[in-house]
């Protein structure tokens, strides 16, 4: 992943939700990544691209360690056939709505370069702290 504004300014972008996984789509009907994505994309005219799709880590993650959320997401995501085209030379803006340890970022941007991004930004809308007993 890329630092904000590494990216030379008017490079191509686009942006891209992280997948969440679909016993939690169709739970809560919606992908909480994909609607902050939509409102991001549309505060700058970019182009929202589904080019992610979740193969696996579908475990919530709440009650893991770094490593073992690591682990729970490596593979986790492929880009979709059909959009790959639409991520390869660009440079990407990946949402997620909560950033905790970043393995499920380093996950998705992982298979984003694979696919030929020319670089991830990621934003997301929360960082989770760690629990402290007091």
């Amino acid at each position: 992943m890329r630092l904000p504004g590494s990216d030379p300014p008017d490079a191509p972008r686009v942006v891209v939700p992280v997948p969440t996984t679909k016993a939690r789509k169709r739970a809560r009907g919606y992908n909480q990544a994909g609607l902050l994505a939509r409102a991001f994309a549309g505060a700058r005219a970019l182009p929202v691209v589904g080019a992610l799709r979740r193969v696996a880590g579908g475990r919530t993650q709440v009650a893991l360690h770094p490593e073992q959320r690591r682990r729970n997401v490596a593979g986790a995501f492929r880009t979709v056939e059909a959009l790959r085209m639409r991520v390869r030379g660009v440079y990407v803006v990946l949402v997620d709505d909560v950033l905790t340890t970043g393995a499920t970022a380093s996950a998705a941007a992982a298979a984003l370069e694979h696919a030929g991004a020319a670089g991830v930004t990621l934003v997301t809308y929360a960082r989770a702290l760690p629990y402290r007993r007091g």
